[in-house]
């Protein structure tokens, strides 16, 4: 077998190897960058999607919510309306009412006062003479002395000094009247304050867990003729706070079906008392105090069974 010893030049294929291991380097670099470049962009392509994605969720919501308290709105603002259209219709009604209410009680008030006229002039006409001196001659004569007390005196010698110790002694009486009107009243004053300073305290009280009575009023009554019942309570608002008042309203009120009403067989010795002193004290004719009591004693009465609330 021959052997054939030749030399061969490398020199260019070492050339273009190291070329193409630069090209291999530059390719790596390039890969590199674009693998950073995509990952990149993938991440913004992702936030840029979720906040579309947050966006349109944001946006879709808002609308509804948008959506629905328009139509709320559009549905308070209708009852709104229908509201005031009732208020003004129950102000037209109320405001009739009451102008029926006045012509009706002017015309009745007319009518009785016209009445009661008549009636008196019938009766004065019965006995005329009889009424003519016990209406205007008795109290002529009753109140004699006092008409004539600034009248001067002209008469004879002998009767004037008897004129003159009449009117001095009228005088020293209607002073004397003056003094003890004014001891009265000072004693009075002086015994009222005693008893305010005995009433009063002198420094701060602490009051603690401690119970009270409050007197209230309920009173109700029919406002119409199908049997429609209004109920108010009244508190005494001497030494009671606006606070307090409405404290024992409102506990009253939330307990007013819980009331249980007793009927009593005989009225109230205290309120026939009251009655009477308001019955005799007022100035109405007998027919009207004759009417008053008869309706008075022919009242049914209830009562409330008395009940302990705490505020």
């Amino acid at each position: 077998m021959a052997h054939i010893d030749c030399v061969l030049d490398t020199d260019p294929m070492a050339q273009k190897i190291s070329s193409v291991s630069s090209h291999v380097n530059a390719t790596t670099t390039a890969v590199v960058a674009m693998q950073t470049a995509v990952v990149l962009a993938e991440s913004k392509a992702a936030d840029h999607v979720c906040d579309n994605v947050n966006r349109g969720f944001y946006t879709l919501i808002r609308s509804q919510i948008s959506q629905k308290t328009a139509k709320l709105k559009s549905e308070v603002d209708s009852h709104l309306m229908h509201l005031n259209q009732q208020r003004k219709q129950l102000l037209a009604i109320k405001g009739r009412m009451e102008r029926d209410y006045n012509m009706i009680s002017s015309r009745y008030l007319k009518l009785f006062n016209g009445l009661n006229q008549n009636l008196r002039q019938r009766i004065f006409e019965l006995d005329k003479p009889t009424i003519d001196f016990a209406v205007k001659e008795v109290e002529k004569v009753s109140n004699r002395t006092k008409y004539l007390t600034a009248t001067v005196p002209v008469s004879q010698l002998e009767s004037l000094a008897a004129s003159q110790r009449i009117i001095a002694s009228n005088v020293k009486f209607r002073g004397l009247k003056v003094i003890n009107s004014m001891t009265r009243f000072l004693a009075d004053m002086s015994e009222q304050k005693k008893l305010t300073d005995q009433v009063l305290l002198t420094g701060s009280v602490k009051i603690e867990n401690t119970s009270f009575s409050v007197p209230i009023v309920i009173s109700e009554c029919n406002f119409d003729k199908f049997d429609n019942k209004n109920m108010d309570v009244v508190v005494n608002n001497v030494g009671l706070s606006n606070l307090t008042q409405s404290s024992i309203k409102n506990a009253v009120v939330s307990h007013i079906d819980t009331l249980q009403w007793q009927n009593e067989r005989e009225i109230n010795s205290e309120t026939e008392s009251e009655f009477r002193k308001l019955l005799s004290v007022s100035n109405a004719s007998q027919r009207v105090k004759d009417m008053a009591n008869k309706l008075f004693m022919a009242s049914n009465y209830q009562t409330i069974k008395i009940r302990n609330y705490e505020l």
